[in-house]
């Protein structure tokens, strides 16, 4: 029974996606994929962390068929492999969980039937699949009859207009193949399996830092002078840095856009070094038992100051880039430092979690990643495209035309819509036109394979299109 369910996947893989682009096929494929790993493993879904898993994975399904972005594609395909990772082993960090979700798809039929039987001491596939006995049961016969098939056609005329008459054309080799990739991808995520000894390192290690053998308080005494040395300064000149950064914040010229790039682009690189210095430093302090000495307040709250300071820094490049936006309109590269700035925050916030609850770096991972994850799922619940398109048209001071044609066909029909509200020049607006009459004749060609929600909202103007 569970072998039929990967033939009829297999088939409907094919069906879905063959000679087809992204659209409804990735949609169902979420939930072919989720049948399937339950059906397969239904003991497991009782999980409350795999029941999350499937929720993240259906919420970016959803998000490629009303986004349609490649974003939204690339968290699916991430979600995908979180969620077979995690059928293999819940409990793991979720960095832990994608490898074994790669791993799985790629591998996991290889792994589950060549893997050495430690007691016996022999391959346990050859108790299950008896290779040598289907190849002599399928060649062999084949073989024979297709010998004796051109035997017979040259004996007997009627058998050999009869024989000449079967047409296989019908068969599609590249579709069969294709099912026979798609049989392997669900034969490989049934039963997704653990890479050792990753997976069982991984489960051992906890968040808790522990106190080490050595314990001198001698030398952790000299440490903590050293950081509190260090530290102290680095708050001064930081806490310098910024008085001079609000001052010059106040003298930026919101019409010059090389003025504001400039402050962005420089406040930005100093932020990359800044944070990744602070947050090296802070964890080269509080790496070990340092964090049990009695007598660290002192450089425990120089290093709180440090984290406030450099959240404070975080700040001044976030109302700079807003400005930016502000005046000259949204881009990619605006919105990227926007999240980097996000990241950062969440970066110094769980570092400062650490050294207060005494974690150690697998805390950091963990809880990194774990965010990582969820901001791109996040991410992808907007199509950047029609966003930045209808901000630089209704709400910036300057936009750049240029731009907003060059980007995806995903913000046509907007950019259409908005392009008599705004002074262009004639030859932009026919450039927006042929923009978007090409996206429209690309949505009315695709097939239901390929269907998005933008077909469904625009099904009136694919009518006319058609027509």
């Amino acid at each position: 029974m569970k072998q039929l369910v990967i033939i009829i996947a297999s088939i409907l893989f094919s069906i879905l996606f063959y000679n087809r682009g992204i659209g409804l096929n990735l949609s169902l494929f979420t939930v072919i994929t989720i049948l399937l790993l339950y059906i397969h493993n239904s003991h497991k879904f009782k999980n409350k962390t795999i029941l999350l898993h499937v929720l993240a994975y259906v919420l970016s399904a959803v998000f490629v068929f009303v986004n349609h972005t490649a974003l939204a594609i690339i968290t699916n395909c991430a979600a995908f492999f979180t969620l077979v990772g995690t059928v293999s082993q819940s409990a793991n960090s979720i960095y832990v969980q994608w490898f074994n979700g790669i791993y799985s798809s790629v591998a996991g039929l290889f792994h589950r039937n060549f893997e050495v039987n430690e007691t016996a001491h022999k391959i346990d596939w050859k108790k299950n699949i008896d290779v040598m006995h289907w190849a002599k049961l399928i060649g062999i016969p084949l073989v024979f009859v297709t010998v004796f098939i051109l035997l017979y056609k040259n004996g007997n005329p009627i058998f050999n207009d009869f024989v000449s008459q079967i047409n296989f054309s019908f068969i599609n080799l590249q579709w069969v193949l294709f099912t026979i990739l798609g049989y392997y991808l669900f034969s490989n995520i049934s039963k997704p399996v653990q890479v050792d000894p990753a997976t069982s390192i991984d489960l051992k290690t906890n968040n808790r830092l522990l106190k080490g053998q050595h314990f001198s308080e001698e030398k952790l005494k000299k440490e903590k002078q050293l950081g509190i040395t260090l530290l102290g300064f680095l708050n001064l000149l930081l806490v310098f840095y910024i008085v001079t950064d609000i001052i010059s914040l106040s003298t930026i010229e919101t019409t010059k856009a090389s003025a504001l790039s400039n402050h962005v682009h420089s406040g930005i690189n100093t932020l990359i070094a800044s944070i990744l210095i602070a947050i090296g430093v802070i964890l080269y302090f509080f790496r070990g038992n340092l964090n049990f000495y009695a007598e660290n307040r002192t450089l425990k709250s120089i290093a709180f100051a440090w984290i406030f300071l450099n959240v404070l820094l975080i700040g001044l490049i976030a109302i700079k880039n807003q400005i930016y936006i502000t005046s000259f309109g949204l881009t990619y590269k605006r919105i990227g430092v926007h999240i980097y700035i996000l990241l950062t925050l969440i970066g110094l916030i769980t570092t400062f979690l650490k050294v207060l609850k005494v974690k150690n770096l697998a805390y950091l991972f963990r809880r990194n990643t774990q965010i990582a994850f969820v901001v791109l799922l996040v991410c992808s619940t907007i199509n950047w495209d029609a966003t930045i398109t209808k901000y630089n048209l209704t709400k910036a001071k300057t936009f750049d035309v240029g731009y907003l044609i060059n980007l995806t066909n995903r913000n046509a029909i907007i950019l259409n819509e908005l392009k008599d509200t705004i002074e262009i020049s004639q030859r932009q607006k026919d450039s927006i036109e042929t923009k978007y009459l090409n996206h429209i004749t690309s949505l009315s060609q695709k097939d239901w394979q390929e269907w998005n929600y933008e077909t469904f909202a625009n099904s009136e103007k694919l009518k006319k299109t058609n027509h």
